[in-house]
């Protein structure tokens, strides 16, 4: 027989444990299904490790630079201070004891094992099923996306997790991938002594956002000892037991010790049933409204959404779906101004569309870039001041529809580029706005007035 409930929740990442918390401190009755980790990807090998690991690299990368600036200085690179610091303040050695018992201290009923659609708010979970009154809530994120290369299976390849909670650096590293991960890794590594090679099948790294931001990513890494190949494409692998070497399709060959796979992220609706309830299970992602709702009491929220893989999305939209769940008015879902950073150094900042986004839509497009280095604070801070700020203007509205911050702290500086985008202020209010003196934000201003 089934078992009854209010909702049930499939997949505790940060925007499903958000939903079964929120919702059983709301009252209901919530049964809250992981097959791994309460938490999910952010905290254990994600967000929250890897920016431990760049914390780290940055602060070798800084002290690299008191030459010339401020005296003379050495550093010693220990990676095991690196790992252990992951291990104890992070992950706790990969136990989830802590977020398992926040969960249940707020009312929620926490079932161990992979959750799978039967039919209209029903989920299988082994041999048990629950029957949802309210509905059922999808939250399953998603996977690396291993590619077909022949010679790939098998081997002992790894995944941004491996990289995550290596207690050694391996002598030598080949990174399949230029995209935010392959990229933040990399350079990681290289900080810590590791030699790396970057192989991306694309012209440039970080092809989804603008242009100049994946050439100044290339630049930086090669400037460290990274050598970053790019429309390359690996055509098979081999493993000795010590070595990979990936064989490409320009006739090169990179050999290392070990093969970082970081080809990006995939969604995997068939094992999920969504057959049951009349999606798609071929599909990329599922489609939701405006209030996220996929379906007769189905909702889905995260990476499954097809809007991001990143935690402030599915934050975003987990509290969207609480409200409509709980018949709470607000504001509906507005993907337009989502913003995202690639934690490297320096940080690149995105929010709304890129140039090329913006011109396939339609839109009269202006557009400004001016370099970080144009600034009284990128002058003063001389050494690792790489960066730029690009807008993209609607010129019809007068309003900016997309934003790119490269530079220290350029995630932070994205904040008011993402306000603007997401709030349509016109570009006119804000080239008539007070900028602080001297701050990297300044740029922005500069880059305001180039608009024309």
């Amino acid at each position: 027989m089934s078992e009854q409930t209010d909702v049930v929740v499939i997949g505790l990442g940060p925007g499903g444990e958000y939903v079964a918390g929120r919702l059983a401190e709301a009252g209901l009755d919530v049964v809250a299904v992981e097959a791994e980790l309460v938490g999910g990807e952010c905290p254990y090998w994600g967000c929250v490790p890897s920016k431990m690991m760049i914390r780290a690299g940055n602060l070798l990368a800084e002290a690299r630079r008191v030459p010339g600036l401020a005296g003379e200085a050495s550093v010693r690179p220990d990676w095991g201070q690196v790992a252990g610091r992951i291990r104890d303040e992070a992950t706790d050695d990969w136990s989830d004891q802590v977020a398992a018992d926040r969960l249940t201290g707020k009312g929620g009923r926490l079932v161990r094992g992979t959750g799978r659609l039967t039919g209209t708010r029903r989920v299988a979970v082994a041999d048990r099923t629950f029957q949802a009154r309210r509905g059922v809530v999808l939250a399953t994120g998603s996977r690396p996306r291993i590619p077909p290369v022949p010679g790939l299976a098998g081997t002992p390849y790894w995944t941004d997790r491996d990289a995550v909670a290596a207690k050694e650096l391996p002598a030598s590293l080949a990174v399949l991938g230029g995209g935010s991960i392959g990229v933040e890794i990399a350079q990681v590594f290289a900080r810590f002594g590791c030699r790396v090679t970057v192989v991306e099948g694309q012209e440039r790294l970080l092809s989804a956002e603008e242009p100049e931001a994946g050439r100044l990513a290339a630049d930086v890494l090669r400037a460290e000892g990274v050598t970053v190949l790019t429309a390359a494409r690996a055509e098979r692998v081999s493993h000795d037991g010590a070595t990979f070497t990936v064989h490409l399709d320009t006739g090169e060959a990179v050999g290392a010790e070990r093969l970082l796979v970081a080809t990006g992220r995939r969604v995997d609706l068939a094992g999920l049933g969504v057959d049951t309830v009349g999606i798609d299970p071929a599909a990329h992602m599922v489609n939701t409204d405006e209030r996220m709702r996929a379906g007769d009491g189905l909702w889905a929220v995260g990476d499954i959404t097809g809007q991001g893989a990143f935690t402030h999305v599915s934050m975003y939209q987990a509290q969207i779906a609480v409200r409509d769940i709980l018949d709470i008015p607000g504001p509906d879902a507005d993907h337009r101004a989502l913003p995202r950073v690639v934690f490297t150094d320096p940080e690149i900042g995105a929010v709304g569309l890129t140039e090329r986004q913006a011109r396939d839509r339609g839109l009269r497009v202006r557009t400004s870039l001016l370099p970080l280095s144009s600034s009284t604070r990128g002058w003063i801070h001389k050494a690792g001041n790489e960066g730029f700020v690009k807008l993209v203007q609607d010129a019809d509205r007068g309003v900016l529809v997309g934003a790119t911050s490269v530079g220290p702290a350029a995630g932070e500086v994205l904040f008011g580029l993402e306000v603007a985008v997401h709030a349509e202020v016109p570009v006119e209010r804000l080239r008539n706005m007070i900028y602080a003196y001297p701050t990297f934000h300044r740029t922005i201003e500069a880059a305001l007035a180039a608009l024309g």
